[in-house]
């Protein structure tokens, strides 16, 4: 079985890609989906309200990430020690599930990650598959999809890895600065790329 760390930058349209693939039936692995997930188990709760306080939980005691986003985003020390707790969660989740593809003999796995280089992911994988679109249509996208001004949209590309940076660990980019038949088209070539390289 094949596993394709799949990734991109904030509105490079990764997601739309994820979705074209899952539409051909290849399973996809959502890192994002189990970060959301993960302290709905009270145990792994319990380890986050010990370090952080009760004041993370809500009315019905289940995290209010408002709450702990305002607590880490404001203080480095606290965002280390968040991503300490959480990234051996998550990582040991996608290892569960990449194990459970494999054993259901499976040929192709996705593993769905934004941050798929920079939470030291790559060992997880087999080929890393970048999207990747010109600046100016990427902030427009970001501007439309989370209302916000130019500006702002501009400091989140900022705040992340370069795509320059990120090329330099793909395996096969696709390039979303086109429109949706020609997106598809590259992700059917992609396909028959793994195919072809991977699967004979």
């Amino acid at each position: 079985m094949i596993v394709i760390g799949l990734t991109g930058s904030i509105g490079s349209g990764k997601s739309t890609v994820s979705n074209i693939l899952k539409k051909k039936n290849i399973n996809i692995i959502d890192a994002d989906e189990i970060s959301r997930k993960i302290f709905d188990n009270k145990k792994d709760l319990d380890v986050l309200v010990e370090y952080f306080g009760s004041e993370i939980l809500d009315s019905d005691n289940m995290l209010d990430r408002k709450k702990l986003g305002s607590i880490v985003f404001s203080d480095e020390n606290k965002l280390e020690k968040l991503n300490s707790i959480t990234h051996p969660i998550i990582i040991n989740n996608i290892k569960v599930n990449i194990d459970k593809f494999n054993k259901q003999g499976e040929k192709i796995v996705i593993l769905d990650a934004p941050l798929l280089i920079e939470a030291n992911l790559l060992n997880l994988v087999d080929m890393v598959l970048l999207v990747t679109c010109n600046e100016n249509i990427q902030i427009k996208r970001i501007v439309k999809r989370d209302n916000i001004s130019k500006e702002d949209a501009t400091l989140r590309i900022r705040s992340q890895m370069s795509v320059e940076d990120k090329k330099k660990y793909a395996d096969y980019i696709i390039d979303n600065s086109y429109d949706q038949d020609k997106l598809e088209a590259d992700v059917e070539k992609f396909c028959d790329y793994v195919e072809e390289t991977y699967l004979d």
